[in-house]
């Protein structure tokens, strides 16, 4: 199989009650094979990572938000993964946006990437599921962006990972 290189802008889109919104994907390929998921995606070719990263918001949950309401880049990611039959090279950003409770309520998620569901996660949550989370150990990382400990550094390199081969 080609081994395709992609470029992707994250966002840990977090609400009031410190809950991170994640997207639920399934191979449909492989019964059985279901992760979690942050919003955003591919950044396209003349876009910033920043206005991809909007763009991807909005798309995957109809909610507007400018860049200006994104924080710096917390951490980055490199994923080598298969998913119907494609193997991706995949480097991400993630970002921080916090949503209002209005913001929540406006909010559709109606995309295809989720079309097996979508949930609001706490800390806690994530750290106690058995369920599969992308990126992997992400409960352990989030306290920190969540008590904004850190913003004001370099990014956190969370890893380099081949997610069809490496424990969890």
């Amino acid at each position: 199989m080609t081994l395709t290189e992609r470029w992707t802008s994250r966002v840990l889109l977090v609400d009031g009650d410190d809950r991170l919104l994640l997207l639920c994907g399934r191979d449909p390929r492989r019964p059985g094979a279901r992760w979690w998921f942050t919003v955003g995606g591919g950044v396209e070719d003349g876009e910033s990572s920043p206005q991809a990263a909007v763009r991807e918001v909005w798309e995957e949950t109809a909610l507007s938000l400018p860049v200006g309401r994104l924080g710096p880049v917390v951490w980055t990611r490199q994923a080598v993964f298969s998913v119907d039959g494609r193997v991706f090279d995949q480097y991400e950003e993630y970002r921080l946006a916090r949503v209002s409770a209005a913001e929540v309520r406006g909010m559709d998620v109606r995309t295809p990437e989720a079309r097996y569901g979508h949930r609001w996660w706490s800390a806690a949550e994530l750290a106690t599921t058995a369920e599969t989370v992308r990126p992997k150990r992400m409960a352990s990382f989030l306290p920190d962006v969540l008590s904004a400990v850190g913003l004001d550094r370099a990014p956190v390199h969370l890893g380099n990972f081949n997610e069809d081969t490496d424990p969890e």
